[in-house]
């Protein structure tokens, strides 16, 4: 028995777990988790708690990175659309995007005809229509290679996620898009970072997949913690326990009630977490 069996965490991994963000800019190495987060997982772990990741990463593109992550639970990936247990290397939930979302699209592309996006699948694939220097500058950072189609109509069945690549006013003329459609309701739609919109099927978000993780794992609310740095987390934050933020999070995150703010994500954000957990119980 450990101190912390039945307790749950969640952990964002970009620019949360890991910083990032310069992998996406500058299209520079992504960095390693830290010597001093990697030793607080690792205790936290041997003390019987459950780490996971909660993702808005395809497979394939978290399949890169997370043979360096030290983790014993589920992973909630392509921001709450589906969990997959690496222990049996199976998808144990699945939530995909309705067919219609080919004329939905269709309707974007009437107004933005050069909309850059990326299709996710659950078979490892992502393909890419109107790819663009954030399209691959992600590539960069995902290591997870596109195939270039020319419409959504070329890709391929089911769809589990879109991922909209636009920034600064184009992402907001883009916002301002969808709010405008009455069938906007039918997704869950948020930016996950300056670079990106994410877009799941309603219910398949990040909250969603926490409650069905939670489940799993046989985890009581009350020992639940999650940490997360943008829009896309907030969801799995307004259900965690205590939730908790890196210091380079959104001011949309910290402001939410009861929510606990750490160092920036590169200076060990989640052993900082831990340590304060390690008080609590």
């Amino acid at each position: 028995m450990g101190k912390f069996d039945g307790v749950l965490i969640a952990s964002d991994f970009d620019n949360t777990l890991v910083f990032s963000e310069g992998g996406l800019r500058n299209r520079t190495p992504i960095p390693a988790i830290s010597g001093q987060n990697r030793e607080a997982v690792e205790y936290f772990m041997a003390q019987g708690g459950t780490f996971s990741i909660a993702t808005g990463r395809a497979l394939p593109s978290f399949e890169k990175v997370r043979h360096g992550i030290p983790m014993n639970g589920p992973t909630i990936l392509f921001n709450g659309a589906a969990i997959y247990d690496f222990s049996t290397q199976q998808y144990v939930h699945t939530a995909f995007l309705p067919e219609k979302i080919r004329i939905h699209v269709a309707e974007l592309l009437r107004e933005m005809p050069d909309l850059a996006f990326e299709i996710y699948h659950d078979d490892n694939t992502i393909q890419a229509v109107n790819p663009n220097d954030i399209t691959r500058g992600h590539e960069h950072l995902t290591h997870a290679p596109t195939t270039t189609i020319a419409s959504i109509d070329e890709a391929h069945s089911p769809l589990l996620k879109l991922l909209f690549e636009e920034e600064g006013a184009r992402q907001a003329q883009l916002l301002d898009l969808l709010s405008s459609r009455s069938w906007a309701q039918e997704y869950e739609i948020v930016p996950s970072s300056s670079f990106l919109v994410e877009l799941t099927v309603q219910g398949s978000n990040k909250g969603g997949a926490l409650q069905k993780l939670a489940e799993l794992t046989h985890t009581a609310p009350e020992h639940v913690y999650c940490v997360g740095d943008h829009a896309n987390d907030i969801p799995m934050l307004r259900l965690a326990h205590i939730p908790f933020a890196p210091a380079n999070a959104i001011d949309r995150v910290k402001a939410l009630p009861g929510l606990r703010v750490l160092p920036h994500c590169s200076d060990n954000a989640i052993a900082e977490m831990i340590r304060q957990l390690d008080e609590l119980y």
